[in-house]
């Protein structure tokens, strides 16, 4: 069997994102696009709300085609048809994560210029002073609930408009067709931030477009056009799921079961029991967690054909966990909102642990040292990224842009990684995480991975401290499967079986256990907080 489902990579099926969620409105009219709690809505009935979302926009607000729009709302229905509504007035999503405080919204509402919100109503007293120190001036709210029976919205000091008033509004007014071409900006998709203040990368409608079909190619085999159920846990504002769940599968006529709070597991795990599900996106994290509940090795897994990993690394321990634990072999891949996201992808069934794949059809990876020079197969370096999902920048920040493109359009993507003879790539860490010892680099994703295949560690977390004999130390934060009733003796049963694994300069010199690591909304490990702490 090939790697990918074709040879070749058709970037015109489409004429832009609009004329994709339109054509697979009219295909799959009264299949289940959407399932949120509780609530099932079809092809037809997203089209409609969004096309009365987008004419509202167009005739009821000054907003023009090209402004921005910032929607800051969990995985419920309301964010698939804004954000559809906006794409379809000719407008730019701005994803905003729910999480963020003021001062983080403040920096990107005012980074985009965004001139509208699109807001979850629990969220409005964060808003208080954000709106009169951004350009937004409108604001539109919604409660969870409101699409399954309306709820009464917080008075603010600030006007608003409810998200059912938008719909209805809109619905007098005649939705004026727009056209974009696949050169037209159709999100700004921001960085987590982690280096500094986030940017907003810019992708457009060919950008989303060539990677959906890039992803389709190599995941085809699992797919049945309008027939696939797909679990949503990571949240749709960050690229991973939003290619996955608003673009991917909607265009194949798929069932996205959105669930707004993944921290819940037991309640994630009631609307999959309700579900004949076939497709499950998670990350490390969300698939240990599931693993170790009772009611969830109790579901049907008999439909699964595809598992995919993303957004930080997998361990060898939770993805034979999972495969064990469902029948279902995980399918890690690679990207980052840069790249609209996925870069590379191991193919469901062809997965080489500890790879993140081959890269999709039409992407080129190089790996580059310091001088941006491609170093030899076998050896590390930094990944560089060229192909039609690549971003065309980032937004208002030019400087920014030179800085992480080479001479001859590649996208330097601050990973280190390797490439293997054969085409696939591992990633080795983040360049900005790399610890040295006495000179030697040391990675914490290879230390993590050992750690995390010990029977005594539920997760764990490696990061550089500074040390005066040898420039850093490795130190080693656990979480236990079992409180230990002698700490000490744990810790050094975890140092000698490091020591049986890993060459002496890479064993944690410091362990410390803790009953939680610091996490993102999205459930990656927060490395740059235990730096803070050490």
């Amino acid at each position: 069997m090939p790697y990918d489902a074709d040879s070749t990579l058709d970037l015109h099926q489409y004429t832009s994102i609009v004329d994709l969620i339109e054509k697979a409105c009219d295909k799959f009219a009264d299949n289940t696009a959407y399932a949120c709690l509780g609530k099932d809505t079809t092809f037809k009935e997203i089209e409609r709300d969004s096309r009365h979302f987008a004419a509202y926009l167009q005739h009821c607000t000054h907003l023009q085609p090209g402004d921005r729009v910032a929607v800051q709302l969990p995985n419920i229905t309301q964010f698939v048809i804004a954000a559809y509504g906006i794409i379809r007035a000719g407008m730019v999503l701005v994803n905003t994560n729910p999480m963020y405080t003021e001062r983080e919204l403040t920096h990107q509402y005012n980074d985009s210029g965004a001139k509208a919100l699109v807001v979850l109503s629990d969220l409005l007293p964060t808003l208080t002073n954000v709106v009169n120190n951004t350009t937004v001036d409108l604001v539109i709210a919604t409660h969870a609930m409101d699409l399954i029976q309306p709820q009464p919205q917080a008075d603010t000091p600030f006007s608003k408009i409810t998200f059912l008033d938008v719909l209805a509004q809109g619905a007098k007014f005649q939705y004026q067709a727009v056209k974009p071409t696949h050169a037209d900006l159709i999100a700004l998709q921001y960085t987590g931030g982690t280096t500094g203040l986030s940017k907003g990368a810019m992708l457009n409608h060919g950008n989303l477009l060539a990677n959906s079909a890039q992803v389709k190619s190599r995941v085809a085999s699992t797919m049945t056009e309008g027939h696939d159920v797909f679990v949503a846990p990571l949240p749709i504002y960050h690229i991973y799921a939003f290619m996955v769940n608003l673009v991917l599968y909607f265009e194949s006529g798929s069932c996205s079961v959105l669930i707004p709070n993944p921290r819940d597991i037991n309640g994630l795990i009631n609307t999959m029991k309700a579900y004949p599900f076939t497709g499950f996106a998670g990350l490390n994290t969300l698939f240990v967690g599931l693993c170790h509940q009772p009611e969830f090795k109790a579901l049907d897994f008999s439909r699964m054909t595809i598992t995919i990993s993303g957004g930080t690394a997998l361990t060898s321990a939770a993805a034979n966990l999972w495969q064990q634990t469902t029948g279902c072999m995980i399918s890690e891949g690679y990207g980052l909102s840069e790249t609209s996201p996925v870069v590379s992808l191991n193919a469901p069934g062809y997965q080489r642990l500890g790879s993140i794949g081959k890269p999709v059809l039409g992407t080129e990876v190089r790996v580059l040292d310091m001088d941006d020079n491609e170093v030899p197969v076998g050896q590390a370096g930094e990944l560089a990224v060229r192909g039609p999902q690549v971003m065309q920048g980032y937004w208002n920040k030019p400087g920014e842009t030179a800085n992480v493109m080479t001479k001859d359009g590649f996208f330097k993507t601050g990973d280190i990684g390797v490439a293997s003879e054969d085409g696939y790539h591992t990633i080795v860490d983040r360049k900005k995480d790399m610890i040295i010892v006495s000179g030697f680099n040391v990675y914490p994703n290879e230390i993590e991975d050992v750690l995390s295949t010990h029977e005594l560690v539920l997760e764990c977390a490696v990061v550089g401290v500074e040390d005066e004999h040898s420039g850093e130390a490795v130190k080693a934060v656990i979480v236990l499967k079992q409180p230990s009733t002698d700490i000490d003796e744990t810790r050094q049963i975890i140092k000698d079986y490091c020591r049986s694994q890993l060459t002496a300069y890479k064993v944690p010199r410091i362990i410390e256990f803790t009953e939680q690591l610091p996490k993102s909304t999205v459930g990656k490990i927060l490395r740059r907080e235990l730096r803070k702490l050490a």
